[in-house]
């Protein structure tokens, strides 16, 4: 975990960088082009990917290099293939700047004509197999060449260039990501942000005092494209939701007065923690407390915004918080490194940081004031994408806690599954399933048979191929309904069907969703002319609990071997499909199969 003290010691950063090899046997590679200097950004990029875990082979771009680089299709960076392509843009850039009194006809030709440079920029790369783009926005400069009229004209520069970021938002394709400079620019300052001398003597596009800043940015948005997503916010209860010791004061007491100032920091930052569940983040308690009296607090103070029915895992007990953390982990069926950690004790961060290093422990303030600005210093929850099964997740653990209780009630785990009524459909990919499909595929590590990931270009790619399927189980029960939950890729060579991805949510194991995606896939293959089923199991740090899954499926191993990092590599077989019924394969999944799924 990178401090925040190491990007804002920008000599100390530099120098940790400057020793730091590129690493060009690294199966990740990017390209960092920029239109001012980008190589003292790359040195710091460098370092802060290797901080953060990740091995890449960085490519270099020449300066002022964006349109020699990705305009001619002869030029090296066609050549490194790269997986993700950074693009640091400037307002300089900038040229079709519409004139003073231009109509609004003219800023809008002004708009389009600087929009269709980038589009043709985008086009262009799209031809790179599996590319992923982050381009910075642009960071309007504080030059008011029209004084306080800058904001009453959308001809003025400004006005302009902030038309011309949302344009961007609008029109980015799936493969593109904005990376939001002018936010971290408008923090901190927009004249400590511009160095002028910095520019004329070296070009810089910003000053150095935040080449940390701009290069963990862009690490975070490399991390949320590979899969190391944070999901889950564990929250402390004492003086971290409310003031005081709600076992020596009782519920009564607590601080949560709104007409006090510390209560009502204490609720800004409950409002603030809702926001966060909201666009789809996990919460948890995890609180030395008695547990009858934690949760007292939240059934009887009107006051608490965030209520039970809001919490996915509420752990409260004497035992050791590290410890509580892999109950909830476990309880959630999430690993320990999708964990966020948030407690205004000292000594319990620094003895979750000891025990779990996997785990993001926020450095919290003394002050309650301060919790929300720490959250957002910390940035954990930096994802790729939002869909609406993200905004669905934490009811679907929340309803958890009413599955447990019919399946302590059930004679047995059969009986269990039966009362879920759960129905589901396999269908291939819709244009509207690609977003969510490609998040699993990018975030789903533990059943997930090869592990491969894939940008919603290239499967939107595959969807268009005769040569592949997209398979895409979507699945609700009596209590919510999840959407896809299991996402399949299947290739076609000559008559054999390869299953080149098979994988599913974590919400849904042990339900018989394998079983019953293992149906759909015979079936497809059969209806793809092929007479041979093969598959693949990868070995990964997290998805050992496949390893012996298409054995269990009754495929035959024909090939053992190692990958280039000493990992297990299996192949799997399963031939006379078209003399197999497909609904011989079909175990009793316990689900209802659904032909149309609105």
């Amino acid at each position: 975990m990178l401090l925040q003290e190491q990007l804002a010691d920008t000599v100390k950063l530099m120098k940790h960088a400057r020793k730091v090899k590129n690493k060009e046997e690294a199966k990740l590679c990017i390209a960092v082009l920029g239109s001012c200097s980008i190589q003292f950004f790359v040195q710091a990029f460098r370092y802060v990917l290797e901080q953060r875990g990740i091995e890449a082979n960085l490519y270099e771009g020449e300066f002022n290099g964006i349109s020699m680089d990705v305009l001619d299709e002869n030029s090296a960076l066609y050549e490194k293939k790269p997986d993700i392509v950074i693009l640091l843009t400037d307002y300089r850039d900038v040229k079709a700047l519409p004139g003073l009194l231009a109509t609004e006809t003219e800023v809008e030709r002004s708009l389009e004509e600087a929009i269709s440079y980038y589009q043709r920029l985008w086009k262009h790369l799209e031809q790179i197999e599996g590319v992923h783009v982050f381009q910075s926005n642009f960071v309007i400069p504080d030059e008011s060449q029209l004084g306080n009229l800058e904001c009453n004209y959308t001809f003025s520069r400004t006005l302009f260039l902030q038309q011309l970021n949302i344009e961007l938002a609008k029109k980015r394709p799936s493969y593109v990501n904005l990376v939001d400079l002018e936010r971290l620019a408008g923090k901190v300052g927009k004249d400590s942000w511009f160095d002028a001398t910095g520019y004329f003597s070296y070009k810089l596009g910003f000053s150095m005092d935040y080449i940390g800043y701009v290069a963990d940015l862009f690490a975070r948005q490399v991390e949320a494209l590979t899969g190391k997503t944070k999901k889950c916010l564990v929250l402390d209860l004492d003086n971290t939701l409310w003031g005081g010791v709600v076992g020596d004061v009782g519920w009564e007491h607590i601080q949560l007065d709104v007409n006090d100032a510390v209560g009502e920091a204490f609720q800004t930052f409950q409002e603030y923690v809702l926001r966060l569940k909201e666009r789809g983040v996990i919460l948890a308690v995890c609180s030395k407390n008695e547990e009858e009296n934690a949760k007292e607090a939240f059934k009887l103070r009107p006051e608490m915004k965030i209520k039970l029915e809001d919490i996915s895992c509420f752990v409260a007990n004497w035992k050791d918080k590290a410890e509580n953390l892999i109950t909830i982990a476990n309880t959630l069926n999430i690993g320990m490194d999708s964990l966020v950690f948030f407690d205004d004790n000292p000594a319990e961060r620094a003895r979750v940081k000891q025990a779990h290093p996997e785990v993001y422990v926020v450095d919290v303030p003394e002050e309650p004031e301060g919790y929300i600005r720490a959250m957002e210093e910390a940035h954990p929850f930096e994802w790729i994408q939002i869909t609406k099964e993200d905004l669905g997740r934490t009811n679907t653990y929340v309803q958890n806690n009413r599955r447990m209780q019919y399946m302590e009630a059930a004679e047995s785990y059969e009986d269990f599954l039966i009362s879920l009524e759960m129905q589901g459909t396999v269908r291939e990919v819709k244009k509207e399933d690609v977003p969510r499909f490609a998040q699993l595929i990018n975030k789903s590590n533990q059943f997930n048979l090869r592990t491969q990931r894939y940008t919603e270009a290239q499967i939107e790619r595959f969807c268009e191929s005769e040569q592949y399927k997209c398979l895409a189980m979507l699945l609700k029960d009596k209590f919510d309904e999840y959407g896809i939950v299991s996402c399949v890729i299947l290739k076609k060579e000559k008559d054999i069907c390869f299953i080149d991805t098979w994988l599913m949510s974590c919400r849904v194991l042990k339900r018989g969703v394998e079983n019953f995606v293992f149906e759909s896939i015979v079936k497809k293959a059969i209806e793809m002319g092929c007479s041979t089923l093969q598959g693949e199991y990868i070995q990964t740090r997290k998805n050992g609990m496949v390893t012996c899954f298409y054995e269990k499926l009754g495929f035959t191993c024909i090939e053992e071997s190692e990958d280039s990092e000493k990992a297990k590599v299996k192949k799997y077989e399963l031939p006379r499909l078209q003399t197999r019924n497909y609904a011989q394969v079909k175990n009793n999944t316990y689900i209802e199969r659904i032909e149309t799924w609105n």
